[in-house]
């Protein structure tokens, strides 16, 4: 079994923040593979199903981003899994990578990402995968107006794309490994078209 946890601030008010990718891409998961997201606890909303034939826990906090640490160890020790590297793999957005861009992590500091600290602080271990997905850098330094706010109408065109090869690395990471998910996933680069 995977868990996959998107990382985002849950309200209407943050829904379409940039902050918000890792709900977007495991809403997508949720849809496309009819994975109903219906199991609510204080922390976190979640549902079971299966990717390609392989368990998995859909996830999203019901907590703001810098407190996500305790919906990952709800779900950690809900499911009984050890906090080892590859049973949780964290979905979330990242200045560093530009839209078009996804990332996969073995492990890492938190990078500046509130949400990956605190779930560093809550696990006490960098050691947990992390799909980072590129939202693009401020033009000027207020990196939280730039997080809160809505993508560009050429950023949300190519985020749509952006989030459908999220979703094959996360199909590919659950049924492949991690490694050659990365092998695969960490060279491509979605484009706008001419």
């Amino acid at each position: 079994m995977i868990i996959v946890m998107g990382l985002g601030n849950p309200g209407k008010e943050y829904a379409v923040t940039r902050h918000n990718v890792g709900f977007w891409c495991v809403d997508a998961l949720a849809s496309k593979h009819r994975i109903p997201m219906n199991d609510r606890r204080t922390h976190v909303v979640y549902g079971q199903g299966q990717i390609e034939g392989v368990p998995v826990v859909l996830a999203k906090p019901r907590t703001y981003m810098n407190r996500s640490g305790q919906a990952a160890k709800y779900l950690l020790d809900r499911f009984q899994q050890s906090r080892q590297f590859g049973t949780l793999l964290v979905v979330h957005d990242d200045m560093d990578l530009p839209v078009g861009k996804i990332r996969l992590r073995p492990s890492g500091s938190a990078g500046g990402h509130n949400g990956i600290r605190s779930i560093i602080a809550e696990l006490g271990t960098q050691d947990f995968p992390r799909l980072r997905i590129g939202i693009g850098h401020p033009q000027t330094g207020d990196a939280i107006g730039f997080v809160l706010g809505r993508l560009t109408q050429e950023e949300a065109w190519l985020m749509e794309k952006t989030l459908a090869l999220a979703e094959e690395a996360v199909a590919w990471t659950a049924l492949h490994g991690l490694a050659s998910a990365m092998n695969r996933y960490n060279q491509m680069t979605v484009v706008a078209d001419a």
